[in-house]
């Protein structure tokens, strides 16, 4: 079982870096500011490779959860269920933001730009942000890990700020290149954290079962 876990971890990360490598590419192969979901608006260029993207971020995503499915928090209502679930229910929204894109231009759902695909598609992204924010907080909130709870705390509210910030600059129409550029910066914060957790699952897994090298490397195949 625990080399199991080890493979999901790790393989996960790999699928998880791909995307955001995938992401980065894209984004800066446009020649302008936009918000991250108009990469995947029917018509960009990089539509396909953003849900390439986004796909691959749910199979790692969901790996690595599946992975850190003991870890659990401290307190009652941080406590309530593992980061792992609240990272599943991220994965399952961001599935469905990938399917469901918005239109070019991503405008949200308010004025004359008001499409039910655009709604649909920015509600999904946004709670899958909040539920991803959440994972952070329940594991800055782990027994047993500080180097994980510290650098989750961190993460958390650094997301859930940066994000937060854009989200507004965007829904009031103010500055829009900056929230564009504060949302991408939100999009590759949350996704290191991903990367940072598995492989701190990774290498607890290692610890546990001291696994010689070339073991590991046939784990993860």
């Amino acid at each position: 079982m625990k080399r199991a876990e080890l493979a999901a971890s790790l393989g996960g990360c790999v699928l998880v870096v791909i995307a955001l490598v995938i992401i980065w590419v894209a984004r800066l192969g446009i020649p302008r500011e936009l918000y991250v979901s108009e990469l995947g608006a029917e018509g960009m260029p990089t539509a396909r490779w953003f849900q390439v993207a986004l796909v691959l971020i749910v199979v790692g995503g969901s790996a690595i959860a599946w992975a850190g499915r003991r870890v659990r928090s401290r307190g009652r209502v941080l406590g309530a269920w593992a980061p792992a679930v609240s990272l599943w229910v991220a994965c399952g929204l961001f599935l469905f933001a990938s399917q469901v894109t918005c239109s070019e231009g991503c405008p949200l759902p308010v004025g004359d730009t008001f499409t039910m695909q655009d709604f649909l598609h920015t509600l999904a992204a946004v709670l899958a942000f909040a539920a991803a924010c959440w994972a952070m907080l329940q594991s800055s909130f782990a027994r047993d890990n500080r180097v994980l709870s510290v650098f989750s705390g961190t993460m958390g509210i650094l997301v859930a700020v940066i994000a937060g910030t854009g989200g507004l600059l965007s829904l009031f129409r103010f500055e829009q290149e900056l929230g564009s550029r504060l949302e991408f910066i939100a999009t590759t914060l949350a996704i290191a954290w991903l990367v940072v957790f598995g492989g701190v699952l990774a290498a607890r897994l290692l610890r546990e079962t001291e696994l010689p090298v070339h073991q590991v490397k046939q784990a993860v195949r």
